[in-house]
């Protein structure tokens, strides 16, 4: 479906296909929408900060003005960091839901929609940081700043578009193998 989306002639019948919510979507004769292959973005963006507040690394899968970032980072950050160990690891903020863990130094905070699952959340920021540590054999904060393009392919393996799309671990870390052997030679 994507390969012949990129084959088609002309510029006009691509825009057709994308529709004005710029998905891909089939329609019937009749013109009406009968599937689309895009949905609402799930996850909308992943922080990774330290103690401190220092937002490490942040990805965004749904668009926020970067004028309004620091400030909305700030505050999340906040949010996450001034809750007691005891409670519970999903925050309510604003139109988000946030949910976070925290790994020694570093707390790994994802926003997501009202409708997501946060226990399987949980977990991939789990299956994250394993997939990290597998990779750099116990990751550090240090192992982040100076790798953040590695960092980058790993979650954009893990999640396509705001929604999962790979968990198992050696698929993940492919790309990054296939890069080092490049690298090497």
């Amino acid at each position: 479906m994507f390969l012949g989306f990129f084959l088609l002639s002309s510029v006009e019948e691509r825009i057709k296909l994308l529709g004005k919510t710029g998905c891909i979507t089939r329609s019937t004769t009749a013109g009406t929408q009968a599937g689309s292959l895009c949905q609402e973005t799930m996850i909308k963006f992943l922080l990774m900060a330290n103690k401190q507040g220092q937002v490490r690394l942040s990805k965004y899968y749904k668009h926020v003005d970067i004028a309004k970032r620091a400030s909305l980072e700030a505050d999340m950050v906040k949010s996450c960091l001034s809750r007691r160990k005891e409670e519970c690891s999903f925050v309510e903020y604003k139109e988000y839901k946030l949910v976070y863990r925290q790994y020694a130094g570093l707390y790994i905070i994802v926003g997501v929609n009202e409708t997501e699952n946060e226990l399987a959340i949980f977990e991939l920021v789990h299956n994250f940081v394993e997939v990290l540590d597998k990779y750099f054999s116990r990751v550090s904060e240090l192992d982040i700043m100076f790798n953040l393009d590695k960092v980058h392919i790993i979650l954009d393996e893990m999640i396509l578009n705001g929604h999962i799309v790979e968990t198992n671990k050696s698929r993940i870390l492919a790309p990054l193998l296939v890069l080092d052997k490049m690298a090497e030679s």
